[in-house]
C-alpha cells in the first residue's frame, strides 16, 4: 500500500470510527457510563473494522519505520488529522520482546503526542516497566525509534525525540533518568 492508498483507507476508518468516539458523555449518569464503556468491546470492533484497522495501522507503521523523514512526516499528519482512527487504532503487540516494543514505541512516535502529552508519557512509563521486567533491552530500541521521531515540541513538554532520548537508561547518556518526567 502507497500513502495515497492508506490516506484513503484512513479517512475512511475514521469516519466509521467517529460516531463512537465522538458520543456524547452522560455527565448525569458517569457511572453507568464508565461500567459500560468498561464492558463495551473495542471501538474497531463495535464499528466492524477491527480487521482493516490492523492492516492499515501495520502497513502505517511498516511506512514510518521503513520510510525517510517526508514518509514519516506524512504518517504523522494521518494521525493528526483523523483522531478518531488514532483514537481507537492499536496493535496488540506486548513490549515484553524488542519487536513488541519496537512496535509500540513505533507506533507511539508516529502519533506524535496523540494530542496530549501527558497521555503518551504515562503510555510511555508503562510500554518501559513492562519490557523493563521482561528483560528487554529498552534501550536499543529506544534510540532507534527516538532516530526516526519527530523533533517538534508540539506542547512545551519536549519533542517525542527528546522525551525518547530522556528515557535511556545507558552510562553513554549522562544524566538520563530512565523515565520520562511525569
Amino acid at each position: 500500500m502507497d500513502l495515497v492508498d492508506l490516506s484513503r483507507r484512513v479517512a475512511r476508518l475514521d469516519a466509521a470510527l467517529r460516531p463512537i468516539a465522538t458520543q456524547e458523555v452522560p455527565l448525569d449518569d458517569l457511572a453507568g457510563w464508565m461500567e459500560r464503556m468498561r464492558a463495551a468491546p473495542p471501538a474497531v470492533e463495535q464499528a466492524g473494522v477491527a480487521e482493516e484497522s490492523a492492516v492499515v495501522l501495520r502497513a502505517l507503521i511498516q511506512v514510518y519505520a521503513e520510510g525517510g523523514e517526508a514518509e514519516r512526516a506524512a504518517v504523522r499528519a494521518l494521525f493528526d488529522r483523523y483522531t478518531s482512527f488514532r483514537w481507537a487504532a492499536h496493535l496488540p503487540e506486548r513490549p515484553d520482546s524488542a519487536a513488541g516494543l519496537r512496535t509500540q514505541l513505533l507506533h507511539l512516535s508516529a502519533r506524535d503526542h496523540d494530542g496530549d502529552t501527558r497521555d503518551e508519557l504515562l503510555r510511555l512509563r508503562d510500554l518501559l516497566a513492562e519490557a523493563r521486567a521482561a528483560g528487554v533491552d529498552a534501550d536499543t530500541v529506544l534510540a532507534e525509534v527516538a532516530a526516526l521521531s519527530s523533533d517538534v515540541d508540539r506542547y512545551g513538554m519536549g519533542s517525542i525525540r527528546s522525551i525518547l532520548i530522556g528515557c535511556l537508561r545507558t552510562p553513554h547518556h549522562p544524566g538520563q533518568r530512565g523515565r520520562p518526567d511525569i
